[in-house]
């Protein structure tokens, strides 16, 4: 399956989706801020599918984080998470860099299902 890279600041968050993707059969690295994430990004020298980052966190926010990845890291397939419209907003203008924004809060049916559609468009790309 897929080598993920998730971000969020939230432990309560960040496990509950750790978990779901485990058991989907991904490899998911956590990471509590961007800061961390682009260190671990960097260390693995970019070999994640998926970024999947809050927008909202302290020290390097999921934006900046994005911004980043996508610019050392073109072939990793950005998704955002936020609770937050303004946030949303922001990554609004992001159209090209990432592949979409997921709300939340959101069910698990839902974060499986944006990160299968972020990883099938990565392969669809990578076919082309």
């Amino acid at each position: 399956m897929a080598r993920i890279l998730l971000t969020d600041d939230e432990e309560a968050v960040r496990g509950f989706v750790k978990r779901a993707l485990e058991l989907d059969g991904h490899e998911v690295t956590a990471s509590f801020d961007g800061a961390d994430a682009l260190e671990k990004l960097m260390a693995a020298q970019g070999a994640f599918d998926l970024l999947l980052t809050d927008i909202r966190m302290p020290m390097m926010d999921g934006i900046a984080l994005a911004l980043t990845a996508a610019r050392d890291y073109p072939d990793v397939v950005i998704l955002l998470m936020t609770g937050y419209a303004d946030q949303r907003e922001r990554a609004a203008g992001l159209e090209a860099l990432i592949h979409d924004v997921v709300t939340k809060p959101f069910s698990l049916d839902q974060i499986r299902a944006a990160v299968v559609d972020a990883l099938g468009a990565a392969s669809a790309r990578l076919s082309a």
